[in-house]
């Protein structure tokens, strides 16, 4: 299978302008990859501030992740601004190319604003697409290593982070990236953005594909603008889990939400 990550600069709030150049760089990739990823609040940027920005899931933002995925025959995640019975969420968000898309909301909230005006949620993203098992987490999702936690070993092949993560701790980014991957025998995709937010805190990328031995694959550079790739082999994946069934060792835990 082949992932494709997309590293591009967040107009804070402007969601007519993030839409057209986020929608423009996935109609270059139809038919060239078969999982598109997207950093954190694609639409709006990390605008936690202004919960006004939320919409329903039959908004603008998701009804063209909807067009893309079917045009371009791949499948997207990442996560936006979502507005369900007076509420706000950091939604994520895993489309088929049919058009069937899931759900789940970013469980570990960020100090401030985004605790303030947005609700947690209380469940992992899991899903199967081409026989590979993907988990979709958001952002400071990351820091939690229970949560992230492949837990049986086998719950999933990939771990996905879309995030907004800022530049004065891109080194934590750096370090708990490869650390997931090695902890859980797992491919994981990181999609950060870049830009200015709307708190003047600066993002500067560094988005990577990375392997279940802590390779990276593929990388972005500080504040590069641009796409990569990289193919994931889950034979590969399989057999390192074999040989070093480092799972079989886990403790066991259980998550009170």
């Amino acid at each position: 299978m082949n992932i494709t990550i997309i590293q591009n600069q967040i107009i804070w709030g402007d969601k007519a302008t993030n839409l057209n150049v986020f929608g423009n760089i996935c109609r270059k990739l139809y038919g060239k990859t078969d999982l598109v990823v997207l950093p954190e609040m694609f639409s709006t940027g990390f605008s936690v501030d202004h919960p006004e920005f939320s919409e329903s899931t039959s908004g603008e933002a998701i009804s063209l992740i909807k067009t893309l995925a079917n045009e371009g025959d791949y499948a997207i995640a990442g996560s936006f601004m979502a507005a369900e019975n007076g509420r706000s969420y950091n939604r994520g968000f895993f489309c088929l190319p049919d058009g069937t898309i899931s759900f789940a909301d970013k469980r570990h909230l960020f100090i401030g604003d985004e605790q303030k005006f947005f609700s947690p949620g209380n469940r992992h993203l899991d899903i199967e697409y081409k026989g590979v098992r993907f988990r979709l987490l958001i952002c400071f999702d990351l820091r939690f290593p229970v949560w992230s936690r492949n837990a049986s070993g086998n719950d999933y092949d990939v771990l996905i982070y879309s995030a907004n993560w800022p530049k004065s701790r891109i080194d934590a980014w750096d370090i708990l990236t490869r650390a997931r991957a090695v902890e859980n025998q797992a491919y994981v995709i990181a999609v950060n953005a870049i830009g200015t937010d709307s708190y003047h805190v600066e993002h500067n990328g560094h988005s990577v594909i990375i392997d279940p031995r802590g390779n990276i694959l593929q990388s972005l550079a500080d504040s590069e603008q641009g796409i990569r790739s990289a193919d994931i082999d889950l034979d590969f994946l399989q057999k390192l889990r074999t040989r070093f069934p480092f799972s079989k060792s886990n403790d066991s835990f259980t998550i009170n939400l």
